[in-house]
């Protein structure tokens, strides 16, 4: 469901963030069909101005714990955002629910239980498309597509169904994950094999807050573990980065972390949310156990880009090879 352009509110992303290095910037919103109120910016030309006219809308999707901000955070020669805009792109920048300025819903508040009763699987099933079909209506053409970590996971998942790909011209896909088999990350294995995210559901945390008391509690328990060093809480989650300072690090931690549902956590961790309950499951998934999003499905001569590193913990070479072979070897 479409709603209509939003007011520039004076602390959202486009006067707070984007304006300030004189780029011309709009606030959208989109609802999605189970009711929630996603923000949407575009930067519809680059700062030297030019035609509007018909230049190849792309969205941005960010991670897990992360929002829309996450493109914009370095100066304009170094965010992804701006150099498309520069570039002659028409940028949108999406927002997934739960986050600071997708905290919306038409008939739930984020202090209710239900607000937060969702995983991945309705990002994939609702968010997404919401987002991508907004996105098509106002430019009037395909889109091009940008994820980075779960929202690579978000495409992969709705192109297996074959979801959006009638509307897409390519996707480029940042640190892909698909597979988490080899995921080398000490803290976010440690965090997962301890039911992490459990223990929070099971508490009545339905609200993921990484800087949450109850998550920093938990948190520290994990870092005291035998060969888990907290010191840099970011590396400890993504790996050694040869190319961050200090004062990167700073920009970052004063925007991000975001809320995510504790749920989803769970979900990201078991991969399809296992209710235990094989009624609830069916009810669900129409079928007894979480089906599995099968990779070789995705249409074989979809433009897909792939970028990966070697030193990255969580979207490890060893997935990302696993998931280049079923996207090279389709079932059909």
């Amino acid at each position: 469901m479409a709603t209509a352009l939003a007011p520039s509110a004076r602390d959202g992303v486009c006067a707070s963030i984007i304006e300030p290095h004189d780029y011309i910037c709009e606030e959208h919103t989109v609802t999605t069909e189970d009711g929630y109120i996603l923000s949407l910016q575009r930067i519809p030309v680059g700062r030297s101005g030019g035609t509007r006219g018909k230049r190849p809308p792309v969205l941005l999707q960010h991670g897990l714990l992360m929002d829309g901000i996450t493109w914009l955070l370095l100066p304009p020669d170094q965010s992804l955002a701006f150099l498309l805009a520069d570039n002659g792109f028409d940028v949108w920048i999406a927002n997934t629910r739960g986050t600071r300025y997708s905290r919306g819903h038409v008939s739930l508040s984020p202090d209710d239980p239900a607000y937060w009763d969702w995983t991945w699987d309705e990002l994939v099933a609702y968010d997404l498309p919401a987002t991508f079909q907004y996105v098509h209506d106002q430019a009037g053409q395909n889109l091009h597509y940008v994820g980075h970590s779960l929202g690579t996971l978000m495409a992969l998942a709705a192109f297996s169904k074959s979801q959006l790909v009638s509307s897409l011209r390519s996707a480029a896909l940042l640190c892909p994950i698909a597979y988490v088999g080899q995921m080398s990350s000490p803290l976010a294995r440690n965090a997962a094999n301890n039911f992490l995210a459990e223990a929070l559901h099971w508490l009545g945390l339905n609200e993921f807050d990484p800087r949450g008391e109850a998550v920093v509690k938990l948190l520290k328990i994990i870092c005291n573990k035998p060969g888990i060093d907290c010191t840099d809480l970011l590396t400890s989650f993504t790996g050694q980065n040869c190319c961050l300072n200090s004062s990167i690090v700073d920009v970052f931690l004063s925007h991000e972390p975001q809320s995510t549902a504790t749920k989803n956590m769970i979900h990201i961790s078991q991969k399809m949310y296992d209710y235990d309950d094989e009624e609830k499951n069916r009810e669900h998934y129409g079928e007894t156990s979480p089906p599995a999003y099968n990779m070789r499905s995705i249409p074989n001569d979809l433009p897909l880009f792939l970028s990966y590193g070697g030193a990255d913990a969580l979207s490890d070479m060893n997935d990302v090879q696993l998931l280049l072979d079923s996207l090279e070897d389709p079932c059909c």
